[in-house]
């Protein structure tokens, strides 16, 4: 199965602005910007949508970020309004007000600066009347890799229906930098790749999506178990639902 990339843009485009239509009339698409294609290629279709006065984008490196020129390459070919919040400090500050008795894992150190980043955005979209932009992408849903109440979130999703491989097409298609299209993904935090951290290509698991193929067994049994484990990041929260049987007669 294939899309048609071209289509697949005029229909966003539609939808995006049919969504602030009916939720954010007169609001801007506010954008988390790390200088990679999922970011790169959401700020660009939103600018095509609403017009680059109506996106803004914001640069949250924590501490030192050595790519961030990518970000700042992406705001100025598309020519939208930008700030910088450097997180650094809030992360430290908030690692150091919790208890030293209470010992953090690796993966709560990975996960907390993509959380104070959304809340960020949260902030700053309030403060300029905006919504905020999730950039996940099929593949890395698929396999849960993002982190929850983090990059997860949003107030919507343009890019949540298409692969890897399909949103560095339409990152070409909408004339992005190559280098912003094509540079390997890594989540910023762990100095990997997304594909060393995941122990397969984004190639071999968008073909695994998109027609059912995976012709290297241990890679198609690692992408079944992180799908099925991390199936609870993409449904709604749990919640208790008290039976007939607790309700008296009145």
């Amino acid at each position: 199965m294939k899309l048609d990339i071209s289509k697949v843009r005029d229909e966003l485009v539609v939808w995006i602005r049919d969504f602030f239509e009916k939720n954010g009339k007169g609001c801007k698409a506010v954008v988390g910007i790390s200088g990679g294609k999922d970011s790169s290629v959401a700020a660009a279709i939103c600018a095509e949508a609403l017009g680059t006065e109506n996106v803004f984008g914001v640069l949250m490196p924590c501490g030192e970020q050595r790519d961030i020129d990518a970000a700042y390459l992406l705001v100025k070919h598309l020519g939208i309004r930008h700030c910088v919040v450097n997180i650094g400090g809030a992360v430290e500050a908030l690692k150091e007000a919790v208890p030293g008795d209470i010992k953090p894992g690796p993966q709560a150190l990975i996960n907390l600066p993509p959380r104070i980043r959304m809340s960020t955005l949260y902030y700053v979209s309030q403060c300029v009347n905006g919504r905020v932009v999730n950039t996940c992408n099929l593949s890395e849903d698929y396999v849960g890799y993002s982190t929850r109440y983090g990059d997860s979130v949003g107030d919507f999703s343009p890019l949540s229906r298409l692969t890897v491989t399909e949103v560095k097409e339409l990152g070409t298609l909408l004339g992005l930098p190559r280098e912003l299209v094509h540079k390997a993904p890594s989540d910023g935090l762990t100095g990997k790749t997304d594909e060393d951290n995941l122990g397969f290509t984004y190639a071999t698991l968008d073909r695994y999506i998109r027609e059912g193929i995976c012709e290297d067994p241990d890679a198609k049994a690692r992408i079944d178990m992180l799908h099925r484990i991390n199936l609870f990041k993409l449904e709604l929260m749990p919640s208790y639902e008290p039976s007939k049987d607790t309700y008296e007669s009145i």
